[in-house]
């Protein structure tokens, strides 16, 4: 007999899937690690494709750990300079700019990782996104967004 499978808490990220962000009959299991980030990987039965477990977050194809970018982002919280976070954490300091833009880009997403798993209050993200905003002239439109609706002031109290 069969074991059961275990609770997957992930949905499909496939646009074109029918269960696509849907938890309702879904059909994911576990399959490998990938060999460069070492972040699960997970097959959808439905459409027949291989996602990661961070696609559509900041996380998304960077070679840089959980813990290594919650390092960098309690050194922004700080008032850190890129180049000083460059010399104390050895990351390029186009790697924590790569990094800087794509959180800018998911900063509604961000704000709710930034208060569970960093510890920070909400007035702390409020000046977290003004550095970031101060610090990152050449933003997209997108991730102007985004930062408008993760400020303080557009939060929901």
């Amino acid at each position: 007999m069969a074991r059961p499978r275990g609770l997957i808490e992930v949905v499909c990220q496939n646009p074109d899937c029918d269960y696509f962000q849907k938890e309702e009959g879904k059909d994911i299991i576990k399959r490998g690690l990938d060999a460069k980030t070492g972040h699960q990987r997970y097959y959808c039965y439905h459409c027949r494709k291989f996602f990661m477990e961070t696609k559509g977050t900041p996380l998304f194809n960077k070679k840089l750990t959980e813990s290594e970018i919650i390092n960098i982002c309690k050194h922004f919280v700080e008032k850190n300079g890129i180049r000083n976070i460059e010399r104390i954490t050895g990351h390029h300091r186009d790697t924590i700019g790569n990094l800087l833009m794509d959180i800018a880009e998911h900063a509604k997403q961000m704000n709710g990782f930034l208060i569970q798993n960093v510890g920070l209050s909400t007035i702390e993200c409020d000046e977290f996104w003004t550095f970031v905003k101060k610090n990152k002239r050449k933003l997209s439109i997108q991730a102007q967004t985004q930062i408008s609706l993760a400020m303080h002031g557009s939060l929901p109290a």
